[in-house]
């Protein structure tokens, strides 16, 4: 039995680089209530789903109220309770209200910030293989260093929430 609904299709977004925010030609994904997450434990749930796609290096807690990106790694957000309003791609990006079996992945680059969330919320976030997670708040000094590094992230060999066959590996290319 899946905890993946049948119908699952990931939004795509694709955010412009503002000069501080590269953001990423690769698109931003989002699954709307993609991950049955009625249960007991869903934070363990999103976990196993992700881990047995290959994403790793996993954590729980929110989303950070400050804007930042990641230049080094591609991350998923896998909402296990509540729900936010989640700032995607920067000051000129998009304000998406994300809630508990939505998963959000991002493309290196992709800059987030939380503008405001439930007191309940909660989120898994996993990387696929490669380097450890950086942390980047935007200023010119960092945008100049990170176009360097994102074109070298590797693309992963697996969507987090539908695998090996999933949208993300044939939408995200080089």
């Amino acid at each position: 039995m899946s905890v993946v609904a049948a119908d699952a299709s990931p939004l795509t977004f694709v955010f412009e680089d503002d000069g501080l925010i590269p953001n990423n030609p690769m698109p931003f994904l989002v699954y709307k209530g993609a991950v049955d997450v009625a249960n007991g434990h869903p934070e363990a749930t999103i976990e196993k789903l992700f881990g047995g796609n290959g994403w790793g290096a996993m954590w729980r807690n929110g989303v950070y109220d400050f804007p930042h990106y990641h230049a080094t790694v591609h991350e998923v957000l896998g909402i296990a309770r509540g729900h936010a309003k989640v700032r995607f791609g920067g000051e000129r990006g998009e304000v998406l209200e994300i809630a508990a079996g939505d998963v959000a992945i991002l493309p290196a680059g992709t800059g987030h910030q939380c503008i405001s969330s439930s007191r309940d919320f909660s989120v898994v976030g996993a990387y696929p293989p490669g380097p450890p997670m950086d942390l980047v708040r935007p200023s010119k000094e960092a945008h100049a260093k990170a176009l360097k590094t994102i074109p070298q992230v590797k693309v992963p060999k697996t969507d987090p929430v539908l695998g090996v066959n999933g949208p993300l590996v044939r939408l995200w290319k080089r």
